[in-house]
This record gives structure tokens, sequence and C-alpha cells, in this order.
């Protein structure tokens, strides 16, 4: 989607928001707008995705990319965009390359860090993935700084550095758009809130603390201020129940639902033995899935509240109403990767490389089986396929469906911590040091 050259010079903030609007749903030019695509779910319907490939075959590029990043790459038109930081995290930019060519054509520097917090050596200071629109470009590394760019020219056109969040093991929240809204979760080991920015300015529309107080919510019942029981590094996601929004953002400890508009706090699920959820919802059949985080993990089924509502994991109730966990599983509950719905089948790839199928409606297992490897990207579904990206460099590829047939594995140098983009009939794979164009 494109605007008049005269219509683009003006940029009035009603266009760009129209425009922004609908970037979450345009896949049909080949964008890959934000984390877990177009619709946020880790989808694609494109066919003709490659099967096969390796250093020496079915790579139509390869680029470097400098210094130290998790972030997974964003497609708009013919260029794909990541953030990337300094190993130490002083220096925090955004590269853009052309899709079409592997070329760098941007690389700019947004944010000098004087004082960066400290990253753990699973995490990076750039791990957040951006979202971009047809003009514009929202990037953040977190409190150190988040920032809209113009995507044609890469001009700073807002930015925020006064989010105050100790995010302790470092930041790994991806912003997400929603009509005319970026909404962001900080949930730190000293402040935990949701925020929603007026995409054009960048300007506070409402911001929400968590409704959870953590001073009493310890693994066994005693006051913890250790700061991993505070810490999340979750991704939000808008999506309608019974025909009303709601924005699902998941944080240390509790799973809630907001409205959008407001921040009121709507429902809220809590799991007072997990922590550090890092995960981004998947939505359908009218439930909620979400893996409950680390330590005592479990997936959980919500079907979402409507207002005022608060469930523990157990299923006790503080409220009347449709709140309530339709199943849950503490089988290979993935930690970092994210699950992935297609049709009527949930499927899960924990972090030491275990698979699992649950029929969505019921959590009954269908296939329970070992692929190998370690993981920290988010799976993607297309074309009849599930794409695993390990940490060691392999994809396996195994088939959707009720029985699981493994098609094929490949292996790229360095490994993967960011989720895998597609692009048309291409493949965008960012390893430890290089992003790849794969297709056949």
């Amino acid at each position: 989607m494109t605007f008049p050259r005269c219509i683009a010079a003006r940029w009035r903030p009603c266009v760009v928001l129209l425009a922004w609007a609908v970037a979450a749903h345009a896949a049909s030019d080949g964008a890959w707008p934000q984390f877990r695509g177009p619709g946020g779910d880790g989808v694609s319907t494109h066919r003709g995705l490659p099967l096969h490939w390796s250093e020496s075959s079915g790579v139509k590029w390869r680029t470097p990319i400098h210094g130290r990043a998790w972030s997974s790459p964003v497609i708009w038109d013919r260029e794909v965009w990541l953030t990337t930081a300094s190993e130490d995290g002083r220096e925090l930019s955004v590269v853009t390359v052309d899709r079409e060519s592997g070329k760098v054509v941007r690389d700019v520097k947004l944010f000098d860090v004087e004082k960066p917090q400290f990253a753990h050596k699973f995490n990076s200071y750039a791990s957040p993935t951006p979202v971009i629109g047809p003009d514009r470009i929202v990037v953040t590394f977190g409190s150190p700084g988040t920032a809209c760019l113009d995507t044609r020219t890469g001009a700073k056109l807002w930015e925020r550095r006064d989010f105050v969040c100790n995010h302790y093991r470092g930041a790994g929240s991806s912003p997400i758009l929603h009509e005319g809204r970026v909404y962001l979760n900080f949930d730190g080991s000293d402040h935990q809130f949701v925020v929603a920015l007026d995409a054009a300015t960048g300007k506070t529309l409402w911001e929400t603390k968590r409704g959870i107080d953590y001073k009493d919510l310890g693994p066994d019942g005693k006051p913890e201020s250790e700061g991993d029981w505070r810490k999340a590094f979750a991704t939000c996601h808008v999506a309608a129940f019974d025909g009303r929004e709601q924005l699902l953002s998941q944080g240390a400890k509790a799973m809630y639902g907001y409205d959008p508009r407001t921040g009121a706090e709507l429902w809220r699920v809590e799991e007072r033995t997990s922590h550090s959820a890092g995960t981004r919802p998947a939505v359908g059949h009218g439930l909620v899935f979400v893996p409950s985080g680390w330590s005592q993990g479990q997936v959980l089924a919500i079907r979402p509240g409507t207002k005022d509502e608060v469930l523990d994991a157990n299923g006790t109730a503080t409220s009347n109403g449709p709140l309530a966990i339709v199943w849950k599983s503490k089988r290979n509950v993935p930690k970092k990767p994210a699950l992935t719905l297609v049709g009527d089948l949930l499927y899960g790839l924990d972090d030491n490389g275990v698979a699992t199928c649950w029929e969505a409606a019921t959590g009954t297992v269908v296939w329970n089986e070992r692929v190998g490897g370690n993981y920290s990207a988010s799976p993607i579904a297309a074309d009849g396929r599930l794409y695993f990206c390990s940490e060691e460099g392999k994809t396996v590829v195994v088939a959707t469906g009720r029985e699981f047939r493994k098609l094929a594995e490949n292996t790229l140098e360095d490994g993967f911590m960011a989720s895998p983009a597609v692009s048309g009939k291409s493949l965008l794979l960012r390893t430890r040091t290089a992003l790849y164009r794969i297709e056949e």
C-alpha cells in the first residue's frame, strides 16, 4: 500500500495512521510488519517457501550485520529492517537491507547509552522487534529508548527516553501497532506497567500499572524481592472477543486483558509459581493460549473475562463471570518460543527441542516428539509446514497435522536467536551474525 508523493511529503498524521491501521494485515505484498508477522501469530499464507537449503545452496544473498542483537527482521516493500546494538550496549542502531540485493542501504545509530543496564548472556541489548508500516517504523530498546522513523529518509520523527524500568536481564518486549496506538510492556524488577503511545506523536495516551502486588508472590508464599519474579519479556496482542477488542498483555505472574482505548484492566489470570513470561499470546476458538513462564510454567488455554475478573491458575475466581481456564498442560512447556495455532491444532516447541501438538479446544495431546536442539526463536507456520530454528543453526521443518512428519533439516552457521520472517516465496533468517534470504 502506497500514497501519492504529494500526500506523503506533507505527512498528515491522519493519513499515516490510516495506513498503519492496515499495516498488520498487509501480507499480500510480501510485508512482514511486526514480531510474528502480519497477524502477530507466526502464520503466513504464502506458498512455495523453501524446504531445503545450506550455506552453499538456496541462499539468494547473505549480509553480515554488525553488533549483537536478537530482534527479528520486519519487511515492507523492498526493505528489510533490523535493530542492532554494540556488544556493550552503548550504541543502539537500526539497519535497512534491500530485499532484492541484500545490500545495506541504511545504518543509523539512534541512541548512545552512557551506562547500559545489565543484559543476560541469553539476551541482547537489541532484542525487541520493530513494527513497520508504509512510511513509518517504530523501534524500541526498552527504557534506553523508543523512536519512530520515516522509512524513506531514516529521519527520527519522535523519541521517548523517559520510561523508567530496570529490565534486570535486558529488554525483550516488542511494540505492536493498533488503530493509531503503539502498545508496549515494561516489566522490570522495579516497575511493571503497560503503556499506549500516540503513533503520530509518541505522546502517552495511557499508562496502567500491573494489578499484582509482587511483595507477597514468592514461590514459597514469602516476600520475594528477587528481580526475576517481577521480570517479563512478553509482547502484547489485540484480539476481539464477542465483538469487543481486548489488549492481551502478559507480565510476570499474570496474564491480563485490558481495554485498549483506556488501559482499564478487564481481567487477569494469576500464576504464582511461575515468572518471566516471554512470548506473544496465540488466539483462536474464543480462547487465549499462553505459556505461563519459567520455573513451574504451564500452557494455559484461557476464556477471557469482561470486567473486574481475577482468576488464579487453580481456577479459583474472585468474581463471577466468563473468565475461566479451559485447559492447562505442564508437558514440555516453552519458555521463549511462542505457541502457534493452525486450524484446530496448537503447536509448541520447548526450549530443549521437544515439539508438542495439542487439540486447541480440549488440550488433548495429539503428538509429542523430540526434534533436537535448543530454541529461543519462535516457530512460523506456512504452506502446511512448521519451521523450527535452533540456537545451533539448524532449521527443522515439520508437517502440520495430526501425524508427526519431519520433512527436512537445514543448517546455517552461527545459530538463531531471532525468529524467521516471510516475504513472498522467501524466508528471511537472521543468525547471530548475518541476515539471509533463502529461496528455492
